[in-house]
């Protein structure tokens, strides 16, 4: 089986502006790159990653299509193309989607001012038009604001496929359930619909000795609504290293999945991120 790491970043602090790295993030206010991260994955035993944009620009994914083509565990490249603009995604859409790698786009609508960014009608416009060159959608549904919309988007663009990063950050720190679990279960309803298990250490109360009994209930969730056959690993890597790094995130994320059925646990570590990156 072929072992996914569905969401990690690069950044060059060089080449590409990101406005919302500042200083005050600590040790990931720096350069990072393909080549720090390799051996990482592969003692981890990951085979392909999904490298996911960290700027609405399209100087990031250039960036990102550049370093794919070099290193070849990168499997597929979540990009960016402007939603505001239907006809401008159109254009971009058809130039990158010749490239292979690339395999759908994420806006950053958890810094958008407006917290219903995404459900504009013209975001709708560029949505559909996404879906209609079969692109995948990445929503950073960080809760509360932004997982309620997902039914939304999923009703109005029917033939999209959507994929919720880190579970839409739930309450873990608080140990608050409702109303995330209540949204969660509201989005899962819809089959094109799917959810990373990712980025749940930053959401912890400590992030040093965090673990996988942090997370258990939530991944657990996860498995009841949407089935392990919509369910995939990400690392979030760097930003993972708020709380961590990259081998305890492996490890722990696998203690959360041990009892599951052999096939389930293929399924989230690579299976459903094949099918649905088409890596």
């Amino acid at each position: 089986m072929t072992k996914v790491d569905t969401h990690q970043h690069f950044w060059n602090l060089e080449k590409v502006a990101y406005p919302w790295l500042v200083p005050e993030y600590g040790p990931i206010y720096r350069t990072f790159e393909a080549p720090e991260l390799e051996p990482q994955v592969k003692a981890a035993g990951i085979d392909k990653t999904v490298l996911v944009q960290s700027m609405d620009s399209y100087e990031d994914t250039d960036y990102m299509l550049a370093t794919a083509a070099t290193f070849k565990w990168i499997g597929g490249v979540v990009g960016w193309v402007p939603l505001l603009r239907p006809d401008e995604t159109a254009k971009s859409l058809e130039k990158y989607t010749q490239n292979r790698i690339f395999k759908g786009i994420r806006h950053l609508i958890h810094t958008e001012a407006d917290p219903d960014w995404v459900v504009q009608d013209v975001v709708i416009e560029g949505l559909k038009v996404l879906a209609s060159f079969n692109m995948t959608f990445d929503v950073v549904a960080v809760f509360p604001n932004h997982l309620k919309h997902v039914p939304i988007l999923a009703e109005k663009v029917p033939n999209l496929k959507i994929v919720i990063d880190h579970l839409a950050k739930p309450p873990i720190a608080s140990g608050e359930w409702e109303p995330w679990a209540s949204q969660m279960k509201a989005a899962a309803g819809y089959p094109q619909v799917y959810a990373k298990v990712s980025g749940l250490n930053t959401a912890t109360a400590d992030p040093v000795n965090w673990s996988a009994k942090d997370l258990q209930k939530y991944v657990d969730y996860a498995f009841e609504i949407f089935g392990a056959d919509r369910l995939m690993f990400g690392s979030d890597w760097p930003v993972a290293i708020l709380a961590g790094d990259y081998a305890k995130v492996w490890a722990e994320t696998n203690k959360c999945l041990a009892g599951r059925s052999q096939s389930e646990i293929d399924a989230v570590l690579g299976g459903t991120a094949t099918k649905f990156y088409n890596l």
